[in-house]
């Protein structure tokens, strides 16, 4: 082996030969329990970040340990074509690298060409980087969401659903980004406070109210150039006798409107003035209080602001105005003719656009949709609405979510669910499969899987939601993709006639981010339990996101902040950076990720490769050349005690990522081979007592456990252990042997070496300094006398008496383990005047130091008002100081 571990001389080899070897593939004939994941396709446009880089960790851990175990496991990778990203990405590089001002004007069928040209040409990257993550994953089932047989998929979904009434199309205000052009799902709007001016002016003059005037405040007040309503609370008795009535209002400028005065339940009477002006048209709440009062108002809504931002010709002196134009001009004729009350700023909730980033407005539009109340699924013998069985799933524990605390936020979207607007105005994605014909008598709609026969017939130009196909993921990317074009075969025998479908659906597991639970985790739920009559997943796995040592949000506009894991890789290699982002990450949780700590773990790669080169070097030497076998009637009691702690560790990691405790196994395999395997067992291993087999047989688990977490390192130490002539990869999972040992002896004495190591630091006697030490146990006489060359050898001890009792010692530092008594004389060893003057300093600034603390604490007004996680520090700082102080006192009573 070489003196030093490479990771770049190794590791794009390694890959090619599991790749090669076919150990990635599944097989749907298999008899063996299955295993699945559909891996979250990236976009097909995108490359590594560090969110891919979690994922493709977490899952290829749980993929590698099933495989090992002995599953038929397929992991099957994609892409997404991400319609909004890519065709803005598209659109940019035109205007940019060729000067096309405005691609639209191409066509729809030149720009959907450059797409796929642009797209098959950027696919490649994003592959090459998933295997740069060393991902097992089953590269000839590989899906990309604009596939036929996906395609076919999302058709059959659509006319279903359109069969079953469940899709329909209807105006509705929906969520339009003037930038991009297109409608957004309610989730797909990022909500931002910012600051905002709450205009109040005069709305109804005293004359026609009979009374006081009556005043409405609004942070948009264009808008109110388009009510058609003002809404109190029912209960509000300043307005009772205005309730039911009808008024013309002549706003400054010309433009007259008519009102209804209306009462309803959601109006807030201490908000502002308690009344507020309704514009159906511009807001979802306002319209759905149309909806509720429409018998009611007499006005029809007015639509106000077009899809450029700009406002209608329906509105007198204000048409082709921007928002804030129109703004501007109608607060200044409402303060010229008197009408203005006040302009308060205050903070308030504004809708962004999650892609754009710009301001989402509210608009009235002709779109598709599906209907989420609908009782039209049948789910368990039960007629059931989408909704209904979205929330059955999770409340039955069909569907298990780690952690579970996001049930909770998992139920309160989908009791709020809305339907869902599933047409975009765009060109690139799956084109909605509704074909339109109209003549002077008559007018058809066609909804099917290809064009219907004859002339006439156009194509609806709208385009689905990207997230309608990626709900299709787990499910449509195992119809077989032969039988995708026979469009004689129904739906239901797409499925039934599809091996891998049958052999690997449902998945066991989604592992993605908790930031798109709503995005995509519900709609696949959604989608699955109606087309399939399946649940997608067994378990929803949840990472956080990736914070910078500070805990910032790595942002791509902040680059001091990002850590591109592909230099990572390249300076410490895949296996490091995996081990980073998964040990002390916690499901749910954020968390934080810096150079050092992906270093830090690449020193444990190094500490591997270096106890390897140790002990194959000794298997070398001694001229081994198979596996060794071990002799269990031979064994010392360091190799019993390791051979029980590698017991202990198999069942307790193969346990916890069979429950997908991914990081606290991490910790376990970690603390196994530096503490208990380096630091303990190899150190206890020298000359005679080496142990051959008992060596072999440890590195040989060692290298299995780890191989799942660090893949190519542990492959190429694999590569060269005496008698393996198959690939690690292939190797099964081992099993604790279930043989009983005695363990305890060597624990015991492991427990006094560190306990004189221990006193030693505190007492700060030189490392080099060999010392006297005087160990009394009758109980553990037998273990302590077997082992005393290694207690001196590894405690640097020059005299050492083990007896079954003894004199207490003056003058020494003192320590109990196990029912052990310790003594450690220290005369000679430290200056005895200075170090009580050394301690008594200390023991009085920690004093002070404490009573700082105390008094910090008892402060009522810091426990009321700091923040809890504060208050909780400041008490675990406290609880540090007593503990050491307590220790401090102890070394000045030795001495």
């Amino acid at each position: 082996m070489d003196k030093a571990y490479e990771a770049k001389k190794y590791e794009d080899d390694i890959y090619k030969k599991w790749e090669e070897s076919g150990a990635f593939k599944a097989d749907s004939d298999s008899d063996k329990e299955s295993f699945t994941i559909s891996m979250p396709p990236p976009n097909a446009t995108g490359v590594l970040h560090l969110g891919h880089s979690v994922m493709l960790a977490l899952e290829d851990i749980m993929i590698r340990h099933r495989r090992m175990k002995g599953y038929e496991v397929l992991w099957l990778p994609g892409t997404d074509h991400a319609a909004i990203a890519t065709e803005n990405v598209v659109i940019r590089k035109l205007k940019e690298d060729q000067g096309i001002e405005n691609p639209r004007s191409l066509g729809r069928k030149k720009l959907v060409d450059e797409i796929k040209k642009y797209v098959a040409n950027s696919q490649g990257t994003i592959r090459s980087q998933i295997r740069k993550m060393g991902a097992s994953c089953d590269w000839e089932r590989e899906r990309y969401t604009m596939d036929k047989s996906l395609h076919r998929c999302v058709n059959e979904v659509f006319k279903k659903m359109y069969d079953d009434e469940l899709i329909y199309r209807g105006e509705r205000v929906v969520n339009w980004d003037v930038a991009l052009q297109t409608t957004l799902a309610d989730d797909e709007v990022e909500h931002e406070e910012k600051e905002g001016i709450l205009y109040t002016f005069e709305y109804l003059t005293a004359k026609q109210t009979g009374g006081e005037p009556l005043y409405v405040g609004t942070s948009r007040p264009e808008t109110k150039l388009g009510d058609n309503a003002i809404a109190v609370h029912p209960d509000d008795k300043r307005y009772q006798h205005l309730i039911g009535k009808n008024f013309d209002v002549e706003w400054p400028g010309g433009q007259t409107i008519n009102v209804t005065v209306i009462a309803d339940h959601d109006i807030d009477p201490e908000f502002g003035t308690g009344a507020l002006g309704v514009t159906p048209f511009h807001s979802k709440i306002d319209y759905d209080m149309w909806l509720r009062h429409r018998e009611d108002i007499k006005a029809k809504p007015i639509h106000v602001i077009d899809e450029n931002g700009k406002i209608t010709n329906n509105i007198k002196g204000y048409e082709g105005l921007t928002v804030i134009e129109a703004r501007n001009k109608f607060v200044g004729e409402l303060k010229s003719a008197g009408k203005m009350k006040s302009e308060e700023r205050y903070i308030q909730q504004m809708s962004i656009s999650y892609r754009s980033k710009m301001p989402v407005e509210p608009i009235p539009k002709l779109q598709w949709f599906i209907d989420v109340n609908k009782q039209a699924i049948d789910w368990k013998g039960k007629k059931m609405s989408l909704k209904e069985a979205m929330q059955a799933v999770i409340k039955d524990h069909d569907i298990r979510i780690i952690p579970d605390r996001f049930e909770k936020i998992y139920f309160h979207w989908v009791d709020n669910l809305q339907d869902w607007c599933i047409s975009r105005q765009i060109w690139w994605g799956h084109r909605i499969p509704v074909w339109y014909r109209q003549d002077e008598k008559s007018s058809d709609t066609h909804v099917g899987l290809e064009a219907p026969e004859g002339d006439g017939w156009k194509q609806d130009e709208d385009t689905l939601d990207t997230w309608f196909s990626s709900a299709l993921w787990t499910w449509s990317t195992l119809i077989d993709p032969d039988i995708a074009d026979d469009h004689s075969l129904s739906f239901d025998e797409l499925l039934s006639k599809s091996p891998d479908f049958i052999k690997f659906h449902p998945t066991q597991i989604m592992e993605t981010g908790y930031d798109i639970i709503f995005f995509w985790i519900a709609r696949m739920i959604l989608a699955t339990t109606y087309a399939t009559k399946q649940i997608p997943f067994e378990t929803v796995y949840l990472h956080g996101l990736i914070r910078t040592r500070e805990g910032k949000k790595m942002s791509k506009s902040d680059p001091e902040t990002c850590i591109d894991p592909l230099d990572m890789i390249e300076k410490y290699g895949a296996d490091a950076i995996r081990l980073s982002m998964v040990i002390g990450s916690t499901p749910g949780n954020d968390t934080r990720l810096y150079e050092e700590k992906i270093q830090g773990y690449r020193n444990f790669t190094n500490k591997l490769w270096n106890a390897s080169r140790f002990v194959l070097g000794i298997l070398e030497e001694k001229n081994v050349t198979d596996e060794p076998v071990v002799d269990y009637d031979n064994l010392t009691d360091a190799d019993q005690w390791i051979l029980n702690k590698l017991n202990e560790t198999i069942k307790d990691v193969d346990d916890g990522l069979m429950e997908y405790k991914i990081s606290e196994t991490g910790q376990i395999l970690y603390d196994f081979l530096w503490n208990d395997f380096c630091d303990w067992y190899l150190e206890l291993s020298k000359g005679d007592k080496q142990n051959l087999a008992v060596l072999y047989h440890a590195l040989k688990n060692i290298l299995i456990l780890l191989h799942p977490f660090i893949p190519f390192v542990t492959e190429v130490i694999w590569s060269q252990l005496p008698g393996q002539s198959e690939m690690l990869i292939r190797h099964d999972y081992p099993k604790p042997d279930g043989r009983k040992y005695n363990w305890k002896s060597l624990d015991n004495v492991i427990e006094v070496i560190k306990s004189i190591r221990r006193l030693r630091g505190e007492n700060k006697i030189e490392p080099a300094q060999k010392i006297a030490v005087n160990i009394y146990s009758a109980k553990h006489y037998d273990d302590l006398q077997n082992n005393q060359e290694d207690i001196i050898r590894l405690a640097r001890i020059s005299d050492l008496v083990i007896d079954k009792k003894g004199v207490k010692l003056s003058g020494a530092a003192t320590d109990v383990v196990n029912g052990i008594e310790i003594f450690i004389p220290l005369e000679g060893l430290v200056d005895t005047e200075k170090e009580k003057v050394r301690l008594g300093k200390e023991i009085g600034n920690l004093e002070g130091y404490i009573k700082g603390l105390d008094a910090k604490l008892s402060n009522d007004k810091f426990a009321k008002n700091a923040p809890k996680e504060v208050v909780d520090g400041e008490k675990a700082k406290l609880s540090e100081a007593e503990n050491k102080l307590e220790k401090l006192k102890e070394q000045l009573g030795n001495l």
